[in-house]
C-alpha cells in the first residue's frame, strides 16, 4: 500500500541513467509551503559538496521548499567541479519547481570520486511527476539497499512520514545514510532544531553495520505547518519513534545481513555511556560473526563492553541474550543449544546491565556474513 505524505508535500522520481542498473535514481521531495527544518550531517572531513552546501543553508535559518536527491553517484572527491555540479543540481531543481536555489537542499549517494553527470540530471528533472506519495522517492534513493525504508506516525491529526536509505558504510557520525522526515505540523524552528540533535544521537547515530562512516550522509526533518499546531512533547516523541523505526530498518538491511541486532544497555553511569557501550557491542566484528553463526559467545560481548569507555565492574555486569541469562559477574550455566536456536530469529536482542547508574541506551546492528565481503569486494567492478 502506498504511503501518503503529510498535507502539502509531494514527491516523485525518474530513471535519469545515473545508476548503471537503470533503476530510478533521481528524486524530488517538495513542500507547497515554506518549511522550517532541522538538519544533521556527517562529521567526516572528506564531506561531499552537498553537505557543505546544506550546512550553509542551515546556518542561514531560512525555510526550505524542496530536496533533490541523486543516487548512484556521491559527487564527492571530485574537486571544484563537484561543488559547481552540486550548485547546478540545486539550480536545475529550482528551475523545475519555480523556486529559488537556496530553497532547495541537495543530497547525493553512491560511488565516490566519479564526476556527477549533470546533463543527466538536467534531462531527468522535467520527467519527474509529483504526487502525494512517498514510495517512488523511497525507491529512487536506494543504492545497495534491498528494500525501501518508510515509516509513519500521527499526532492529533498531524502526520509524520520518514523515508531513508542505507545498507553499508554505516557507522554514524553518521553513515551512508540519507533520512528525510516530513510533517504537516506547525512547529517553532528553534525547538525543532534543539530536539533534533538529541533524536539523531539516540536513533540514527546508534546504527552500525560495518564501522565505516560516510562522506554524504544526512538526516533532515521538514515541517510545513499545513495541518496546524500540535502539542510539542507528544509530537517529538512520535518523531523520535519514526526515526527509530528507520534506524532499525537500516540495520536490518545491512549489506549481506540475515538478522537485526538490538543491543540494549541499562544501569550505565550516564545515558551517553550506555549508548557508547551498546554501539561498541553492535559494532564488534567478532560478535557480529558469532551472531551470524548462532554462537552465544558472550565473552565477545563482555570484551566489547570493556573497550567502550563505559565505566563498570565486570564482577557486577549482567548479560542476557534473547532473554536467556549468560553472564552475571561470572559464568552462568545455560543451554547452549537452546541459546543458539534462539539466535536464529530475525531480530536478536542483547541486554546488558552495568549496574552503575540510571543511564540507558540502545544500538542497532546486524550480523556479518560472507555476502557483505562479496558486495564490497565487487562494488565498483
Amino acid at each position: 500500500m502506498a504511503v501518503r505524505l503529510p498535507r502539502g508535500f509531494r514527491a516523485g522520481a525518474t530513471r535519469a541513467g545515473i545508476k548503471p542498473s537503470g533503476r530510478p535514481d533521481l528524486a524530488l521531495l517538495v513542500s507547497g509551503l515554506p518549511a522550517v527544518w532541522a538538519y544533521a550531517a556527517t562529521k567526516n572531513l572528506a564531506a561531499a559538496p552537498s553537505i557543505h552546501r546544506g550546512r550553509a543553508l542551515y546556518a542561514s535559518g531560512k525555510p526550505l521548499r524542496a530536496v533533490v536527491v541523486n543516487a548512484g553517484n556521491a559527487n564527492c572527491a571530485t574537486g571544484e567541479r563537484g561543488f559547481a555540479d552540486d550548485r547546478r543540481m540545486a539550480e536545475l531543481a529550482a528551475l523545475r519547481l519555480g523556486l529559488a536555489p537556496e530553497e532547495v537542499l541537495t543530497a547525493s549517494t553512491g560511488v565516490i570520486g566519479v564526476p556527477l553527470p549533470v546533463e543527466k540530471v538536467e534531462k531527468g528533472l522535467p520527467q519527474i511527476d509529483l504526487a502525494p506519495f512517498a514510495d517512488p522517492f523511497a525507491e529512487a534513493i536506494l543504492t545497495t539497499d534491498t528494500r525501501p525504508k518508510v515509516a509513519e506516525a500521527e499526532v492529533e491529526g498531524a502526520r509524520i512520514v520518514g523515508i531513508a536509505k542505507g545498507s553499508g558504510m554505516i557507522h554514524p557520525d553518521m553513515a551512508t545514510m540519507l533520512a528525510f522526515l516530513v510533517t504537516d505540523a506547525s512547529l517553532p524552528q528553534e525547538a525543532l532544531r534543539e530536539a533534533w540533535r538529541g533524536i539523531v544521537e539516540r536513533t540514527f547515530n546508534q546504527v552500525t553495520v560495518d564501522g565505516d562512516t560516510s562522506t554524504n550522509d544526512l538526516a533532515v526533518v521538514l515541517a510545513n505547518g499545513a495541518y496546524g499546531e500540535v502539542p510539542l512533547e507528544p509530537f517529538l516523541e512520535a518523531l523520535e519513534g519514526v526515526a527509530r523505526k528507520l534506524a532499525k530498518a537500516i540495520a536490518r538491511d545491512g549489506e549481506g545481513a540475515t538478522k537485526l541486532m538490538v543491543v540494549r544497555v541499562v544501569g550505565a553511569a550516564t545515558a551517553e555511556e550506555a549508548r557508547r557501550a551498546a554501539k561498541q557491542v553492535a559494532g564488534s566484528l567478532l560478535w557480529k560473526s558469532a551472531l551470524y553463526g548462532n554462537d552465544p559467545n558472550w565473552g565477545r560481548i563482555l570484551a566489547a563492553l570493556g573497550r567502550s569507555g563505559a565505566r563498570f565492574d565486570p564482577l557486577r555486569v549482567r548479560i542476557s541474550l534473547q532473554g536467556i541469562p549468560l553472564y552475571a559477574g561470572g559464568v552462568l550455566p545455560f543451554d547452549r543449544e537452546a541459546a543458539s536456536r534462539a539466535m536464529g530469529a530475525e531480530e536478536v536482542v542483547v541486554l546488558v546491565d552495568l549496574q552503575e547508574g540510571p543511564g540507558e541506551g540502545e544500538a542497532y546492528g546486524c550480523d556479518l556474513t560472507e555476502e557483505y565481503v562479496r558486495i564490497n569486494a565487487l562494488y565498483t567492478t
